[in-house]
């Protein structure tokens, strides 16, 4: 396996040094939009405890000085002329690293650079995709982590599997695991959502720590009303990328025994067939067909030919 060039980065002497597994060459990337109260001390945490990670920020069009302090903190910097959204900064960061490895993490001081550590830790038992899981008091508000709870369990239900954050923005991934799913991720927010149900989906494993995410520095680009109805959508369109089935099917049946049932009380009451009932059962087909079809683009989507 290749290893990145050496190269040398500011650290705190003081620091405790954890290194990850000598067989993992590591990126972190830091999405950041106006961040220029946080960015700095997150770097320097990252580059305190892995002084050979290299740390990529993406400076989503800032109108601050994100991009001055964190090159001065010792990361590299890309810099895109106008916001394109936490999705596409993701994306850049992750065509841009050359690590075996990538840690995503927010640049607002809300995640703690000493859980790299642990994630990596969890990588290195086999798994593809490992999400710092947080709890109900590292929650933002009492109405996110009610949405946040809804949003896990659907997602559970959706992959069979139990997700224990979806929408967690600190993780460690494989590098090309994650790039097969590049073109799948939405250039706002919600990458978490996207990335975790395409790695479900394509049978890669996917572990969770418990971690405590702080307060954020700043204020939050997240809009509760608008982005919370977001989030849910995408839900909903990620779900006929990844088992179709399971959310056609319901409404089909539901269509057709609201048919059946309809047709059994208007020849109980009419003795006769009412064009209500022939549209509902034509309904439930129709809903089952477009079900179908979308099952077999499903496969074609992550069809592997290597």
């Amino acid at each position: 396996m290749d290893r990145m060039p050496q190269q040398t980065w500011p650290a705190e002497p003081t620091a405790a040094v954890v290194e990850p597994s000598a067989t993992i060459a590591l990126s972190v990337v830091l999405p950041a939009r106006n961040e220029q109260g946080a960015v700095g001390a997150t770097v320097a945490g990252v580059l305190a405890r892995h002084p050979q990670a290299e740390v990529i920020v993406v400076d989503d069009g800032s109108t601050d000085d994100t991009a001055r302090i964190a090159a001065q903190a010792g990361a590299r910097v890309i810099s895109r002329p106008y916001g394109m959204g936490n999705g596409a900064a993701i994306k850049t960061g992750a065509r841009a690293a050359r690590g075996d490895v990538i840690v995503f993490m927010d640049a607002d001081g809300q995640h703690d650079a000493a859980d790299i550590a642990r994630l990596l830790q969890r990588l290195d038992d086999g798994y593809d995709m490992v999400v710092g899981a947080r709890g109900a008091g590292s929650q933002a508000s009492v109405g996110r982590g009610l949405a946040n709870g809804l949003y896990n369990r659907l997602a559970s239900w959706m992959t069979g599997h139990r997700v224990a954050d979806l929408t967690s923005g600190f993780r460690a991934v494989r590098a090309d695991r994650f790039r097969e799913f590049l073109h799948l991720l939405p250039n706002g927010f919600s990458y978490p959502t996207t990335s975790t149900m395409a790695f479900f989906r394509s049978a890669y494993a996917v572990a969770y720590v418990p971690i405590v995410a702080a307060r954020r520095v700043g204020r939050s680009h997240i809009k509760p009303l608008r982005d919370g109805l977001r989030f849910l959508l995408i839900i909903f369109k990620i779900a006929t990328l990844y088992s179709p089935a399971k959310l056609f099917g319901p409404v089909a049946l539901a269509f057709f025994a609201l048919g059946l049932g309809n047709y059994a009380y208007t020849y109980l009451h009419q003795h006769r067939f009412t064009n209500m009932s022939a549209l509902l059962l034509s309904a439930a087909v129709i809903v089952f067909l477009i079900g179908l079809i979308s099952e077999q683009i499903t496969n074609l989507t992550y069809r592997r030919d290597d």
